[in-house]
């Protein structure tokens, strides 16, 4: 949750649909909530944290029997029915680039030998991973119908998709292209 607010959320959590386990709720009000507003000057300021009004979480538990899904229930926990149209009531999308994700990086896979040892290096593999897929893999969700003679559709990445390239990447495309590093240009003032 940490990241999610450094990387563009700030004030409040983007909406959010999760399975049904994990403690996310806990996570959710330890990094954005707000300590309630002192309603008078007698004893000690309030300090727990309490979620604000404006958050949108959806849970989706599933109850599975013998390898197949019976019942899926869907919990507002903070919000109204407008958070299940921002949110939906599935957690699929994110099931499935979880399990594109594990495909990809050895290193994320579940009971494994591949495991990371140092942070740095499963962050490397997971940029690699993101990279590798988005420029250099054909989804074929993706492709648009173009019937030109002898094809009927356009394979397309998500980068292609996004309009981030004009094509789908090689490999060796990817690792010869040099990234120049950003510069972090920083004033002094002198007094």
């Amino acid at each position: 949750m940490r990241q999610i607010k450094e990387l563009g959320h700030p004030d409040v959590p983007p909406p959010i649909a999760t399975d049904g386990k994990g403690a996310y709720r806990e996570a959710m009000v330890d990094t954005w909530g707000k300590a309630p507003k002192r309603k008078s000057n007698r004893g000690l300021p309030p300090e727990a944290k309490q979620p604000q009004p404006d958050w949108h979480y959806v849970q989706v538990a599933k109850r599975r029997e013998g390898g197949h899904v019976v019942e899926v229930k869907v919990d507002v926990v903070y919000g109204d029915q407008t958070t299940i149209d921002l949110v939906g009531a599935q957690t699929s999308y994110v099931e499935r680039t979880n399990l594109t994700s594990r495909q990809m990086n050895g290193r994320l896979v579940r009971k494994t030998l591949s495991f990371s040892k140092e942070v740095e290096l499963l962050k490397a593999a997971s940029i690699w991973e993101d990279v590798a897929y988005n420029l250099t893999r054909p989804v074929k969700t993706l492709r648009i119908e173009v019937n030109k003679k002898g094809q009927r559709f356009e394979p397309r990445s998500p980068a292609v998709a996004a309009g981030l390239t004009d094509h789908i990447w090689t490999i060796k495309e990817l690792l010869w292209t040099v990234v120049p590093p950003t510069l972090k240009i920083t004033s002094t003032q002198d007094g």
